[in-house]
């Protein structure tokens, strides 16, 4: 089976010393791309450089709403410089946090520097993928303030109400599952699920924080390390079945089926000017 990881963070300090060897040994498993994605100014220079060394790595730029209060004055400039500099990158991590870490920053603050890195995305004709923790009424609000995005935004490890996705589907939304979904009242998430177009789905690790199924865990499951913290190994050898089989399940699909959807769907999501996998 051929898979894609859309959304996750091989830049991050807890793995990025084994991104090498976690590429390679997902490669190896049938996980041929990576859509990483930056959370602040500090780390996109590391995000463009495995994207310019790697093929398979998609590299996204953007400011993660936690990251908010440390942006510079000249964020917004920078950040539009690395898209300039970087055709093939995409746009995130993006979004709004109302969590308990959320709630920690101004709100307002977080829906300036989102919907400017949104209008961003439009302009550029590329797709945001956008982070949303008990925030979705307003990411809704905004998303239809700004209009359709023909290019896609893919809401990643989405926990939203499956009342939702109609109007998210409306307005060029994907819908990605990540570990995060395992948690969630099976009937709650086979609603959510089943109310997704099949055309929308996709799977993400959103590596090192939640870990999907076996075939991506395999990338992080290496020899146990004493610097990265436990709660990483002990979601992936407690988790009763991985994210692929799990969500095939609900949808009472085949994995195998789900597999190749879902890296279509990357694919296509991935396919805009400029990319790595853009026609031409």
């Amino acid at each position: 089976m051929k898979l894609f990881d859309a959304h996750c963070h091989l830049q991050d300090p807890r793995i990025l010393n084994k991104a090498p060897k976690l590429i390679s040994t997902a490669l190896d498993s049938g996980l041929l791309n990576f859509a990483v994605n930056g959370v602040s100014e500090k780390d996109w220079h590391l995000v463009k450089e495995m994207g310019d060394k790697y093929p398979s790595v998609i590299p996204c730029f953007g400011v993660h709403p936690w990251y908010v209060p440390q942006r510079s004055p000249n964020w917004f400039t920078t950040l539009k410089e690395f898209f300039e500099t970087t055709p093939s990158a995409a746009v995130g991590e993006i979004g709004l946090d109302k969590g308990s870490k959320g709630r920690e920053i101004d709100f307002n603050d977080q829906i300036e520097v989102f919907r400017q890195q949104l209008e961003l995305a439009k302009e550029l004709k590329k797709p945001a993928s956008v982070h949303c923790v008990r925030a979705f009424g307003d990411l809704l609000h905004i998303v239809k303030d700004i209009g359709s995005f023909p290019d896609g935004l893919l809401l990643h490890s989405y926990l939203g109400s499956a009342e939702m996705v109609p109007e998210f589907v409306k307005s060029g939304a994907y819908f990605s599952l990540s570990g995060y979904i395992m948690p969630m009242k099976v009937q709650k998430a086979k609603k959510m699920l089943k109310t997704i177009p099949l055309e929308r789905i996709l799977l993400e690790s959103d590596a090192p924080d939640a870990l999907p199924h076996l075939e991506l865990s395999s990338l992080f499951l290496v020899d146990e390390d004493p610097s990265l913290p436990q709660e990483i190994f002990a979601h992936g050898r407690t988790a009763a079945s991985n994210v692929l089989d799990y969500v095939a399940n609900l949808l009472e699909i085949r994995k195998e089926e789900l597999a190749e959807i879902s890296y279509k769907n990357s694919i296509r999501l991935f396919s805009y000017q400029g990319s790595k996998f853009a026609l031409g």
